[in-house]
């Protein structure tokens, strides 16, 4: 039973987390995005310490529950091992403490220090995320639009096409690598990467080691016909002298479900017999209810109710981006250095942005780093989507009057690429579409009435947003851009 709860309960928090990432449309974000605020590392840098100790309770109750059901890496990694047909294919193993806490250690120097590609590499759930980005969003959206040619065909427009495209060829190389020795290690020895890299899985073991509930052995019954450890995913089951690694136990119930004379359980401090300390017998029906109610009381904590929006552009040829002295971060990040210490680069702000403004950062100092380009669109002051889906706390929430307000960068004029002047046409774009009035039309030489029109910007009303970048019809460089501010500024 301990099993069945916990592998329908993984698969609900795994199938709805990375349909999150997967979604374009800006709909699920709205029911969904509490499941990114509940990961420990997010929660942690969010400084949300409701989330952090309902964790952490958790643990101490019920063991490493959180990797083997809410950590979607984790719940890949059992997906990935089932690659694997061989039956009773673990086997025992020990520690691997030489390799498990200097990662750890190098997680913490590296966040304590602001390494941001290192502590995002490391990171579970931004692994996670970046490889649903990179790799899985871009499948689900061209299934998407081979539905959307077919559906039209038909007559139906139940279906749009989108436009897919590479966001980061670094991240996307990273991204492949993750996932090809993730299955290596997934489908050679279950959860190797989970309890020998993991850092949080690690810092999670040190509560698991004194957690209320696990799995004990009863010798009288056990027949040492180690099926328990060739079924274990976490190589944590020594069945010849019948002890269990709790700081490697993730609590799956496999070993549970593979021991045909009962010798183990999942229950409570034994007695001095070794027996359980309860004389009744386990109800294990009643112990995995209670599993299943405490996860979804600690999904409830965290659940917000978020407001819905979708956007989208027309299309427009590409461009090449210009090179920013400052990297855009998105309203609501305060600034550069708040959100690089803060972001652990899950992707998700890339992933649901609607206007494909958010990309990962290919610079090395900054990479993975989602940064703001204008080349697919430009940041609308009506959409606050990336605010409401972060979990880390890397970009507060903001809404649509206070957008409007932030200052994230301003606008810079280049005359060398600006049509008027190179093709002797009027033009005019930047200012009718600039949302804030910021930009307006004046005649290059006051005193020649035949005298192209130019932009002139009021850097003081110029609120960053790329409107006048995405539009501007020189290629391949705008003749205007937008220069990003270290701190932003309110006007």
């Amino acid at each position: 039973m301990l099993r069945k709860i916990r592998t329908i309960l993984a698969a609900v928090f795994f199938v709805l987390i990375t349909l999150l990432f997967l979604d374009f449309t800006g709909t699920l974000h709205h029911w969904l995005s509490w499941l990114a605020k509940i990961q420990f590392l997010p929660a942690v840098m969010a400084l949300n310490v409701v989330v952090v100790v309902a964790l952490l309770l958790l643990t101490l109750v019920f063991g490493r529950i959180y990797c083997s059901v809410i950590c979607p890496l984790g719940v890949f990694q059992d997906i990935l091992a089932r690659f694997h047909r061989k039956k009773n294919k673990y086997s025992y193993s020990k520690e691997v403490r030489w390799l498990r806490y200097p990662v750890l250690v190098a997680f913490i120097v590296a966040a304590v220090a602001g390494i941001g590609s290192l502590f995002q590499l490391l990171a579970p759930y931004s692994a996670y995320g970046r490889i649903a980005t990179m790799i899985f969003q871009p499948v689900w959206q061209f299934g998407n639009n081979m539905l959307a040619i077919l559906a039209e065909r038909a007559d139906s427009y139940a279906f749009y096409t989108v436009d897919v495209w590479m966001k980061s060829l670094p991240v996307f190389i990273i991204a492949a690598v993750t996932l090809v020795v993730l299955f290596v290690l997934a489908w050679r020895g279950g959860r190797t990467y989970c309890n020998t890299i993991c850092p949080v899985g690690t810092v999670l073991s040190f509560f698991a080691r004194f957690s209320f509930l696990k799995v004990r052995f009863d010798a009288d019954k056990c027949k040492n016909c180690s099926m328990c450890s060739k079924n274990c995913k976490a190589a944590c089951i020594d069945y010849k002298n019948h002890t269990v690694d709790y700081s490697r136990c993730v609590v799956c119930g496999n070993c549970i479900g593979s021991c045909k004379f009962g010798a183990l359980k999942y229950a409570g401090p034994v007695g001095k017999a070794g027996k359980s300390s309860e004389t009744s017998p386990i109800d294990t029906s009643k112990r995995s209810f209670l599993l299943a109610s405490a996860l979804v009381s600690t999904a409830a904590l965290a659940q917000k109710k978020e407001k819905l929006m979708d956007g989208g552009l027309a299309e427009l040829e590409d461009k090449v981006a210009p090179a920013r002295q400052t990297p855009l971060t998105p309203p609501g990040s305060l600034s550069f250095d708040h959100f690089a210490q803060r972001c652990t680069g899950c992707q998700l702000c890339v992933s649901e942005c609607p206007n494909e403004v958010l990309r990962p950062s290919s610079d090395l100092m900054h990479l993975m780093l989602p940064v703001m380009s204008y080349e697919q669109g430009h940041c609308r002051p009506e959409c606050t989507r990336c605010s409401e889906v972060c979990p880390a706390g890397a970009i507060l929430k903001v809404d649509k009057d206070e957008k409007s307000s932030i200052q994230i960068g301003h606008a810079v004029w280049i005359k060398k690429n600006c049509v008027p002047i190179t093709d002797e046409v009027e033009c005019g774009n930047c200012a009718r579409h600039c949302p804030t009035g910021a930009i307006e039309m004046v005649p290059l030489d006051e005193n020649d009435e035949a005298s192209p029109m130019i932009p002139a910007i009021n850097e003081a009303a110029c609120i960053g947003c790329g409107a006048c970048e995405y539009v501007c019809p020189s290629r391949p460089f705008s003749a205007i851009y937008v220069e990003g501010h270290e701190v932003h500024k309110k006007i």
